[in-house]
Order: C-alpha cells, then sequence, then structure tokens
C-alpha cells in the first residue's frame, strides 16, 4: 500500500467537510483529519447521517440528545468545537434507497451545505464498509457532489472494512499521543454500560492510531 502525506499533497489547502454515519465514526474513522482542519481553519463542517437511536432498545430515554453531547464532547476534544454541525437524523439501519425522493432532497440540501461552505473535499465512511448506514453515507455524499456545482473530490476512511491495498493514501498529520482516545471515550453510551443494554463498541477499538489514511474515490469534478 503507498501512501502520500496530505501535507505533500494537492489537497494540503483544502476544505474538508466529514460526513459520518453515526456519532463515533467522526472519531473512529477521521479523528486526525478532524483535528488537523480544525487546527488550520480549513475544516467546512461535520454531517451526521443518523440519530443514533437504534444503538439500544426502542424507548431508551433521551437517546437520540445523549448521543449528540457526545459527539458535541468529542469534537471539542478534537479541537473541533466551534466548527459547524448538521444532523440530518436518518433512521438508524433505515436509510433511504438510493434514488428515491427522500435521498434526492437529502442530497440536494447537502450540495447546498457544500456550497455555502466552500468546501473542496469530502471524507466519508467506504462505500465497501459492510453496515447499510456507512455506505448510504458514502451513497449521498456522491449524490450530493453530483448536485453541489462546485469542484469537490470524494475521499473514503475505513471505521470497519480493511484497506485496500491496491490504492494510494492521503496520510494525515499524526494527533497528539491520547487525543483521538480522550475524544473516543466522550461517546460513553457506546463504550459503556451507562444506558444498559445496547451496542458495546469493543474495547480493543480504543487502541487507534494517530493518522487516518483517506483513499480518493471520486477526483474533481
Amino acid at each position: 500500500m503507498r501512501t502520500e502525506p496530505l501535507l505533500a499533497s494537492r489537497w494540503r489547502r483544502a476544505r474538508w467537510l466529514v460526513l459520518a454515519p453515526h456519532a463515533d465514526d467522526e472519531t473512529l474513522g477521521a479523528g486526525a483529519l478532524i483535528a488537523h482542519a480544525a487546527g488550520t481553519g480549513r475544516l467546512a463542517g461535520l454531517v451526521y447521517l443518523t440519530d443514533g437511536t437504534g444503538s439500544h432498545p426502542p424507548g431508551t430515554p433521551r437517546l437520540a440528545a445523549i448521543r449528540r453531547r457526545e459527539a458535541q464532547t468529542a469534537l471539542r476534544r478534537l479541537g473541533a468545537g466551534d466548527t459547524p454541525i448538521a444532523w440530518l437524523d436518518w433512521r438508524d439501519a433505515h436509510p433511504h434507497a438510493v434514488g428515491s425522493a427522500g435521498f434526492d432532497k437529502e442530497a440536494r440540501l447537502l450540495a447546498t451545505v457544500m456550497r455555502w461552505r466552500r468546501v473542496d473535499a469530502v471524507a466519508v465512511s467506504d462505500a465497501s464498509e459492510a453496515h447499510c448506514d456507512h455506505a448510504a453515507a458514502f451513497a449521498l455524499a456522491s449524490g450530493a457532489i453530483h448536485h453541489a456545482r462546485r469542484r469537490i473530490a470524494l475521499f473514503a476512511y475505513h471505521v470497519w472494512s480493511p484497506l485496500d491495498r491496491q490504492r494510494q493514501y492521503l496520510r494525515t498529520p499524526p494527533m497528539l499521543v491520547g487525543r483521538r482516545r480522550q475524544a473516543l471515550c466522550a461517546h460513553r453510551s457506546q463504550l459503556t454500560v451507562r444506558l444498559g443494554d445496547g451496542f458495546r463498541l469493543p474495547r480493543a477499538r480504543l487502541a487507534m492510531p494517530s493518522s487516518d489514511l483517506l483513499v480518493l474515490r471520486e477526483p474533481l469534478r
């Protein structure tokens, strides 16, 4: 696998938009990119696809609000506390079908955000990810770029899927030791029994690399 430092690439001055399928994916997949782009004034915004209510049994009190607060805390710990955030509030594991009216409406809305915020590059979970929300996030980002009427590149990050050893990746500058772990620990609902039975992120995922690897999936239009 070949890598190129982001700071030595044509994307070193890009304005980034990060699209995360769920709250916690921003840290797992793009935490180093978020920290770098926010620190250099090049983070245009964060977009969360789902409302997060599928991680615990239906009716868990205030789950959506709790997960939003956790994400905001994680972003503060990454140095991106002032970054604009948009929540699309799709139901977990119930994405709009590609080509449906609901999908197209959201893609056009996201395209408007990209134009307003002068986005040059989007980072999103890869289409190869097994979870339907991760694949849907990639499809939505691609669809939005199609409508954006702006030259925008689409990059993918990996949360659960393996790296594509045949492709070249951008490598972000490394984060400070422990910073990404501190950000991930903000997502207490996903790591502990705080809210009772529900999804538990494997503890092994706390051991995360200091840099992100991003693969170009769609070049500038």
